[in-house]
């Protein structure tokens, strides 16, 4: 079957659809962190409870790489189109049943091993989407453009993210604080499961020729072949996995158990830097394009090893406008960085084993270090007593890019692609 004459437009919306749906439903937990600490892992102590909730939270990223291996072979085997859709069905199920757990009061510790169970499947599922829609789109761009369209597949993704902070701020504008804890935060995962279904039937409909892949076997004694390679671009990816997962994970919920912030606001600043942020990528990517990944990669690694304290302090304040500066200082970060990694992720990864092999250290950076970033952060401010340690997470993933950057990375984005 012979693609149609926008066949590129329609790629792109597909993989920004696809990954829209995925963090949506991905995303919730987090923001409703607090409100589910508190019906799943009740303590008298409300840190120790956040702290639990987030342990369930990292439960989802630390089976991504897993996801990702599972989904990849799927799409070598029998196409994309069949991976994707496998994908979203596998979110799609686990949030709508989110939306209808009983809570620990009810069912006792059954309550929270079915929390953990559900965060599972969807960590299996988040997975495999994003790394198979970035090389989708990376071998399919022009000389010189690969930066500024493989970026839409992260696009997507934020903009799920995005999506799911909007609405529950606007949810959170509509009722009362204790509405909210209560029943609110179930009308957001059921409205989470029509996304999902709505994706499940975009994907459906996809004309295979769309998502063709070369249908290849990659066992994992090949990917283990390439070991440097992976690792080098995992390196790549932590500094923008931790920073991106303390600015949209950590931050919201410290806003309200920290600085004492609504959730309504707390929720209202972190959809404002979010849409920004979603402003920013395709600048930072085309930027990516004309001047190379490394200079990006330095200045957005470099931000963080400098700015990490000052931008904590400025998070910490008493005025709302200072807290804002602070999340804005830290998109900056992750928008640079973004710039660079989406495609410097494809173009450094060895062909033969570049689905699997991506699958794999973007998932390890950003499910066990990035997902594993809430759950450090709040228990460095419970041990040290000091609510910027925080700070110690980024600037410590920042010099790691950074010194992967500057002694073992090559500039890709000026020479010939290799298929």
């Amino acid at each position: 079957m012979s693609a149609p004459t926008n066949s590129r437009l329609s790629v792109i919306a597909a993989g920004i659809v696809g990954n829209v749906m995925e963090w949506y439903d991905f995303s919730l937990y987090g923001y409703f962190a607090v409100a589910l600490s508190h019906h799943f892992f009740p303590s008298t102590n409300p840190a120790l409870s956040l702290l639990a909730t987030f342990a369930a939270f990292a439960a989802g990223f630390l089976v991504r790489p897993l996801g990702g291996l599972i989904i990849g072979r799927i799409g070598d085997r029998h196409g994309s189109q069949r991976a994707l859709l496998i994908s979203v069905v596998a979110m799609a199920i686990p949030t709508t049943l989110m939306a209808f757990l009983p809570t620990y009061e009810q069912i006792g510790i059954a309550a929270p091993v079915l929390l953990v169970s559900l965060r599972l499947l969807q960590g299996l599922s988040a997975g495999g989407e994003y790394t198979t829609s970035i090389v989708f789109l990376c071998e399919r761009s022009p000389e010189r453009r690969r930066g500024i369209l493989s970026i839409w597949g992260l696009w997507g993704s934020v903009a799920g993210m995005w999506l799911a902070s909007a609405l529950s701020d606007g949810l959170a504008q509509l009722l009362q604080p204790d509405q909210l804890e209560q029943w609110g935060w179930r009308l957001m995962f059921a409205l989470g499961s029509f996304i999902a279904f709505a994706g499940v039937m975009i994907r459906r409909h996809l004309k295979p020729a769309l998502l063709n892949q070369n249908k290849t076997s990659q066992p994992l004694r090949m990917v283990l072949k390439h070991r440097w390679p992976i690792t080098k671009v995992m390196l790549l990816n932590v500094a923008s996995s931790v920073s991106f997962y303390l600015l949209f994970v950590y931050v919201v919920s410290d806003l309200e158990t920290i600085d004492k912030l609504s959730a309504a606001t707390a929720l209202s600043l972190n959809t404002r830097v979010m849409a920004l942020l979603l402003i920013l990528y395709p600048i930072a990517a085309w930027i990516s394009d004309r001047v190379g990944r490394k200079p990006l990669f330095v200045i957005g690694s470099g931000w963080l090893v400098l700015g990490a304290w000052p931008i904590f302090t400025l998070l910490q304040s008493d005025s709302i406008n200072n807290i804002l500066r602070g999340e804005v200082g830290l998109v900056m970060a992750v928008a640079i960085l973004a710039g660079a990694k989406n495609a410097a992720n494809v173009e450094l990864m060895p062909g033969e084993v570049r689905n699997t092999g991506l699958a794999l250290a973007f998932n390890v950076a950003e499910g066990w270090i990035g997902g594993l970033t809430p759950l450090a952060a709040t228990w460095l401010v419970l041990h040290t007593g000091q609510p910027v340690s925080p700070a110690l997470l980024a600037a410590v993933a920042g010099l790691i890019t950074l010194i992967t950057c500057l002694g073992y990375t090559r500039e890709t984005a000026f020479t010939p692609f290799i298929h």
